[in-house]
């Protein structure tokens, strides 16, 4: 019978079956990364939705122009950025920088970093960071690294 080679397109013939790979045990083909994908776009999505910014004062030992801007997510912090203003100098100098473990790939240290740029507009950031971690974010966020000894006059010397 003539065109019995080509593939039949009614179900008179029987459903038309395709090759597919068989799921696993959880639903999804053998060699799918979902969850590599989705952990990391959950860890993004707390990152730029429900961590917040709360700006502090350091008392205690700290100069006039030390700072700490905390990232809180769920009443819980989970990173710091500790940093020094000088107002007649217009420089700003960041001296800590500490994030959980769980955020460190998505994005929140570039976030923390923009804000403290909206927040005080006008200074010339700095690092005195060398840490291979910060190292990385700093050149993304072009942020020169600067020795301790080469401070702002008017503030207190580093330690």
């Amino acid at each position: 019978m003539h065109g019995q080679h080509a593939r039949p397109t009614s179900t008179l013939f029987g459903p038309v079956t395709t090759a597919r790979t068989p799921p696993t045990a959880h639903g999804r083909p053998k060699h799918s990364r979902r969850g590599l994908l989705t952990g990391r776009l959950r860890r993004r999505f707390l990152a730029y939705r429900s961590v917040q910014f709360l700006s502090t004062h350091i008392p205690g030992l700290s100069g006039p122009g030390d700072e700490c801007l905390l990232l809180v997510h769920v009443r819980q912090v989970v990173g710091q950025v500790h940093y020094r203003i000088c107002t007649d100098c217009a420089q700003g100098v960041i001296t800590a920088l500490t994030l959980d473990e769980r955020f460190l790939g998505s994005g929140l240290g570039t976030r923390a970093l923009s804000h403290l740029r909206s927040r005080h507009p006008g200074l010339a950031w700095r690092s005195t960071l060398s840490m291979r971690t910060t190292r990385d974010l700093l050149r993304r966020m072009r942020i020169p690294t600067v020795m301790a000894d080469t401070l702002c006059a008017h503030g207190p010397a580093a330690a």
